[in-house]
């Protein structure tokens, strides 16, 4: 392979205004895709190694602050500034059902067999729906003292994992409701991810970006980036992380030795929110631009819609968007 190859990425289009979230299904009989969650209201989702557009989720009235999709893309769900989370069927892109919150819905994630939805929101409270019975109240968890940026459910749904403006992360056990960890910071958390086995957890603050064992949730690594980070993603074999930043660069970094592999500006704005495809050929980033991006893991490798031309002359990708 040549060296020197730059990164070109497919450039997907259709938003209106800043991307704020994203997130990859699994891989499925029919590839794996990746929704997209926006200001302009319009959640959309898309096949995740082309960028493809398939279909956009139409209901709510108010910016999409987050968005995600269950393991086999059958179910997608988004959170929004109309004060509501809503849960939809990814293959027709029909509303299931709506549930109304206090404020704006910052977060929203799956368990790992959809039976069960957290949702994170500016009425610095977490609620944990039954997806099998809509009518049960949720469960809510109270403890942050200010807004919620982002919250996850790990180990099936015995956990959630919640950061917020309060520069806090805090550990909630949904069995018994209690928080179980606090860890603060000097900086706001900004992003916090689980790797795809379940076994580590990635955060980013500040300059800052830490690995954490999951069980036990101590610290294991940690690295320092030139600039503020706003979104960090762990590769599916846990050798690398990307991040991006609000300078609009991103970053490419080993896990092992805390190198720098790359960077480079690919946005036109801050970047909000990064996440690794499942097979981790592909990295995708949305920004403040209004864009979200698909970058090569391999830069240079045929893949989707990247095709190797000539490495030994022309040193260059031809990609189609």
């Amino acid at each position: 392979m040549a060296k020197n190859l730059r990164q070109i990425p497919i450039t997907c289009s259709g938003h209106t205004r800043p991307v704020v979230d994203l997130r990859f299904s699994d891989i499925t009989p029919h590839s794996y895709f990746i929704i997209s969650a926006c200001k302009d209201g319009l959640p959309m989702l898309r096949e995740g190694d082309t960028g493809d557009w398939v279909g956009t989720f139409v209901g709510h009235k108010g910016a999409v602050w987050g968005a995600t999709i269950n393991k086999d893309a059958t179910r997608a769900a988004t959170g929004a500034a109309d004060f509501t989370a809503k849960l939809w069927d990814a293959k027709s892109g029909t509303e299931i059902h709506s549930f109304s919150h206090r404020h704006i819905v910052k977060s929203v994630d799956f368990s790992s067999d959809t039976n069960y939805l957290v949702t994170g929101c500016n009425d610095k409270n977490l609620r944990l729906f039954d997806l099998e019975n809509y009518a049960t109240e949720p469960k809510v968890f109270t403890g942050h003292n200010s807004n919620i940026k982002k919250c996850i459910l790990v180990d099936g749904c015995k956990k959630i994992i919640s950061i917020s403006d309060d520069k806090t992360l805090r550990v909630w056990d949904t069995v018994s409701n209690c928080q179980t960890t606090l860890l603060t910071f000097d900086d706001i958390p900004t992003s916090i991810e689980q790797s795809r086995d379940g076994q580590l957890l990635i955060l980013s603050h500040g300059n800052s970006v830490e690995l954490y064992d999951l069980n036990k949730m101590e610290k294991v690594k940690s690295y320092s980036i030139p600039s503020v980070i706003s979104a960090v993603s762990i590769s599916p074999d846990k050798s690398l992380f990307v991040c991006g930043s609000e300078n609009f660069t991103l970053y490419k970094y080993s896990i092992e030795t805390g190198a720098e592999i790359e960077s480079f500006k690919g946005h036109f704005g801050p970047v909000h929110c990064i996440q690794f495809s499942p097979d981790g050929e592909v990295y995708a980033s949305g920004s403040e631009d209004g864009t979200l991006r698909l970058w090569q893991n391999t830069i240079g490798k045929t893949y989707g819609l990247w095709k190797l031309i000539d490495s030994d002359e022309t040193n260059s990708i031809n990609t189609v968007s």
